[in-house]
């Protein structure tokens, strides 16, 4: 099949290029790099080093013998990606092509703003290329756990069957989302659902946890293929965080008492369940969700984890909840599409933390260690 991965210079859209290049797909990757520019604006970069992507193309065509296309520019540009779009004229198209950051959205106005801009009117004008170009084109869309919340019911794979005063239907499951950035995930599912029904697409939007781990198969191959791993209280998530303050002899920062629930999901997980979704399409007219995680655990219980696995000694600080957030709740998660499509899921384990431990120690010179304290503040984004 033809792929077009959008946002395929990122942490999760690089290596999902590959893996789906790997497994003898036609892969072409399209990026504007306003990831990188995040770094540049908050003073930060990745713990690993990471190429240009014309050198990371490259490399991977030196490795693997294969190629990758390749489109420099941006969604809320509609012109070049109805061009994109045509000119590569893919079976599939996987969307990652968003600001992926609740803090960063909720830094101020100004981010607000435009983290809804360019997520929501972004992924409008893909469905309108979608649409014009070729209907049949599946879309393949990463959404987030963070868009249901924490409802006191259990959590559906997206649709919910609903009885009211002697009536039945199928609705969306009803959404709660914690930030301007999940809400643009909620906006973005409604719209696609829209789509689907009034259009006849197809469309698979994947509710993902939070994602853990730095390396694929195809990433280790060469240092050249290497991608992004975030740390810093903005961008990175919350065991890649935990994993380093342990390295660098720093306290485990959790937020509140940590009786947050998260689902989570290992980085080889997620570029399999892309390639699941690829190569099982929706239907035409089809709005399919599947929730993209393997387990759940605490926050807590993650930073626990941590120190009980590193060699050595290990705080933990409770901070106060920079974030708006229920501090204990309900959580229980139905995913068991993906499985049924064949995903057979690595789950956190000593080992992976242990490797983990490995990279960080290679590269823990790069880290700017005051960028691992929360700044961002929800209330705190009314005073901008």
């Amino acid at each position: 099949m033809r792929v077009l991965v959008l946002g395929g210079d990122g942490y999760l859209g690089w290596p999902t290029a590959l893996h789906l290049s790997d497994k003898g797909h036609e892969v072409a990757v399209l990026d504007n790099f306003a990831r990188r520019g995040y770094d540049t604006e908050l003073g930060v970069e990745s713990l690993v080093p990471i190429e240009p992507l014309a050198d990371r193309i490259a490399a991977w065509q030196e490795v693997s013998g294969r190629t990758i296309a390749r489109y420099e520019g941006d969604l809320l540009d509609a012109e070049f990606l109805f061009g994109a779009v045509r000119d590569f004229a893919p079976d599939a198209v996987v969307h990652y092509a968003e600001q992926r950051s609740a803090p960063y959205s909720m830094i101020d106005r100004e981010h607000a703003v435009y983290t809804q801009h360019n997520n929501v009117v972004g992924t409008l004008n893909l469905l309108y290329a979608i649409a014009e170009v070729d209907p049949a084109i599946h879309l393949v869309k990463l959404g987030t756990m963070g868009e249901y919340g924490t409802p006191n019911i259990d959590i559906e794979e997206g649709w919910l069957e609903l009885e009211h005063n002697g009536r039945s239907d199928r609705v969306l499951f009803p959404k709660r989302p914690g930030s301007f950035y999940h809400l643009t995930k909620v906006h973005d599912s409604h719209n696609i659902e829209f789509t689907c029904r009034a259009w006849g697409l197809r469309a698979t939007d994947l509710n993902q946890g939070i994602v853990y781990g730095q390396q694929t198969p195809q990433t280790a191959l060469d240092p050249r293929l290497a991608t992004r791993f975030d740390y810093d209280a903005v961008f990175g998530t919350v065991l890649n965080r935990f994993v380093i303050q342990a390295v660098l002899g720093q306290p485990l920062t959790v937020y509140g008492q940590g009786t947050q629930t998260r689902g989570l999901i290992d980085i080889r997980d997620t570029v399999e369940c892309i390639r699941l979704a690829v190569e099982h399409p929706a239907e035409p007219g089809e709005f399919r969700v599947f929730n993209q995680m393997t387990e759940s655990m605490s926050v807590a219980g993650i930073a626990e984890l941590v120190a009980d696995r590193f060699p050595g000694p290990v705080q933990i600080e409770q901070l106060e909840n920079p974030r708006t957030e229920a501090p204990e709740h309900y959580y229980n998660v139905k995913h068991t599409g993906l499985v049924g499509l064949g995903l057979e899921p690595h789950l956190l384990s000593d080992t992976l933390i242990e490797s983990m431990f490995d990279i960080v120690g290679a590269n823990k010179h790069r880290v700017n260690s005051e960028k691992l304290r929360p700044t961002v503040r929800w209330r705190g984004a009314l005073k901008a």
